[in-house]
This record gives C-alpha cells, structure tokens and sequence, in this order.
C-alpha cells in the first residue's frame, strides 16, 4: 500500500476524472440558497481515499520519522498520561490526543498516520465538494500543488489546525465568528500558529480588496522594509519558549523560492484582473476566498524577504481557498467556451509544476 511511484498522485485523479465522463457522478444540490452541480459525496470519497492510504503508509518523508518514533515512544497506559503530559512544552493537544489513540485505539503508527490524513482529507473533500463549482479540478490542484505531499506526508501537526480551520472559511462567509473563534481557539492547542488566523476572520469578510485587506498589503510592505527588525524581535521573542528552537530557522534568512511565490500569487493576480465578475457576482463566499488568496499573496511574499521554512508555512491557513476560486474565476470570467479549454490549460500548468516539485527540487521521479 506503499506509495512507489510518485507520478501515481496525478495518473490515480486523471484515471477517476476519465471514469467520471462515462458514469454520471453528480447531482443538484442546495448552496448558499442557490441549485448548483456536485459530485455525489461516494465518489468524492472514492477519490480522495488512496491519498488517505499512501499518507498513512509513507515512510522517510519529511518529519515522518520523528513523529513516529515520538509515538512508539509514548507510554500506552492510561495511568501514564499525566506524568508525560508534564514534560510537553508544545501542542499539548496534539500530545494529548496522540496518547489516547495509542492508550485507547491502537499501538500502531500506521494506524495513527492514517487517522491523521483521514481527518485531514474529510475536511477538503467535504468544503471542495460542497462549495467548489469543479471538485475534481480543486482536488486536483490540491495534489499537484504538491499540498499533498508538503503537508499530508509532512508538517501534519500544523496541517490538521490548517484543515479544522479550513471548514470555517464557509462559516466566515456567513459571519458566524462566535463559532469560528472558538473552533481557533481549540486548535491552536494542536498548533499555536493557528492564532494567526484569528484578526483574518474580519479582514477577508467583505468585498474584495477592501480597506482592510489593503491594509493588510501595506503592513506586508512595511513589515519587508524592516525584516531585519522583526527577524531580530522574533528570535528574542522566541529565546527560552517552547519554540526556541526554530530560533536558527529564523536566523537562517532562506527566503521561500521565487517561483512557489509567483505560482501562489496567481489567484490573487487573476481576482484583481477580473475583479468586476467578483464584484458582480457579489458572492460572500468567493468574496472570502479572494481575499484570503491576497493574505496568500501577502504572506508568502514576506517569506521571499525572511525565511522559507518558518514564514512560508503561514500561508498554508490562507491558501486552501485558492482551490475554490481558480474553477470559479474560470468558469464565470471567461464563460462557458473558454472555459474547457483554460482548465486543461491550467492542469497542464499544474502538472509540469509537479514534475518540477517533484523532479528536479525534491528528486522524488
């Protein structure tokens, strides 16, 4: 069950997207008080389930290593918990939740990791398959992006914050920021990098580029012409916490590649560019997301100027949504003639992305 070949991540989704065009896999449904086309939810699952499979299988990628033998590790009684608990310094939530399943599900990693990625899938499949007007392509994305494999084979302590927080995006179109306070507030006890998300909650509601995300953009400006400064404060406000340790990270001015920050800036750029389709449309989700692919933007341009390791995993909180927003700018922008033609364009973009991830940068084909 072990993934061999790589390539499989993009053959498995245009294998189903062929099957998908001989037996009908969709059907009406009611969103946001409008009758739109969505897959059915077996097959979204069916997609989605041997990502689920080859993330709980993998091994040496990443951190893979050390969250495993972290587990094997941990004691499997129950009566053990609250000395270990003591010793933890960070994500206690994660920690906690990590004993439980070895004291009360299964001693097995394996079967921890394929928990992990399960959760993780649930709430991608489930927002893309409800609020994406072309689940297959925002899946699709999702995998060649080389999402998938960043953060489901890697980091998935901070993914599954950024998947629960994921969920809430549709809640912040509908300002129900009680629940999503708390929902934040929750996981920031998996990891504390989910705060951050907190003041976005109001910024991206509301139209598109409106004067608090253009404040936002100015902060990035003025936060790259004092770099040095905030790296400085950082790694002073870092010295003796639970997170010294990425205190080298941090000094470590590695700034995220040229090519991850243009390819993620482009779904901020097509929403400015076609900005009165948003502004006609008036959609408070897409709203929502278009501005979250600015905060995208923003963060990742920060980390061109810092460092690629530390700034550049912020955005993963913000940049989920992009997948929403690509079909859509697609398909209401360019109409229904262009479109075919521009998915197939964009996949072929997305593909030759993976290869180059995946290739040349990672050595994984």
């Amino acid at each position: 069950m072990r993934l061999q070949n790589y390539w499989w991540l993009l053959m498995w989704p245009f294998l189903f997207g062929v099957l998908s065009r001989i037996i009908y896999m969709k059907r009406e449904e009611l969103v946001n008080g409008q009758y739109c086309i969505r897959w059915r939810p077996f097959p979204a699952v069916v997609l989605a389930v041997p990502f689920v499979i080859w993330a709980g299988w993998r091994r040496h990628f990443g951190d893979t290593e050390v969250y495993r033998s972290t587990f094997l590790n941990m004691p499997s009684s129950l009566d053990q918990i609250g000395t270990y608990m003591k010793s933890v310094r960070k994500g206690y939530g994660f920690k906690l939740f990590e004993l439980l399943f070895k004291c009360l599900v299964s001693q097995s990693d394996i079967a921890l990791f394929v928990f992990i990625a399960a959760v993780q899938m649930v709430c991608l499949v489930y927002v893309y398959r409800k609020y994406s007007s072309n689940y297959w392509l925002s899946f699709f994305f999702f995998v060649a992006s080389t999402d998938y494999l960043s953060w489901m084979f890697n980091g998935i302590r901070q993914f599954i914050a950024a998947a629960i927080l994921f969920l809430c995006v549709p809640l912040i179109a509908k300002k129900r920021y009680a629940s999503v306070i708390i929902i934040i507030l929750l996981v920031s006890q998996i990891h504390a990098t989910a705060l951050i998300f907190l003041p976005f909650i109001f910024i991206v509601n509301g139209k598109f580029w409106n004067l608090r995300t253009m404040a936002f953009m100015g902060a990035i400006v003025v936060a790259i012409l004092f770099a040095d400064r905030i790296t400085g404060f950082l790694v002073t406000a870092l010295e003796e916490t639970a997170y010294e340790g990425d205190i080298d990270i941090l000094k470590n001015n590695d700034g995220t590649n040229i090519l991850r920050v243009l390819f993620y800036s482009v779904p901020a750029i097509m929403s400015s560019i076609y900005r009165s389709h948003l502004d006609q449309a008036n959609n408070p989700l897409i709203n929502v997301c278009a501005n979250l692919s600015i905060v995208t933007a923003g963060f990742y341009v920060f980390s061109f100027f810092t460092s690629g390791i530390l700034m550049g995993s912020i955005p993963i909180y913000f940049s989920l949504s992009n997948y929403i927003l690509i079909p859509w700018l697609l398909r209401e922008a360019f109409g229904r003639e262009k479109t075919r033609f521009l998915e197939t364009l964009f996949v072929l973009v997305y593909s030759f992305f993976f290869y180059f991830q995946c290739g040349p940068t990672w050595g994984l084909l």
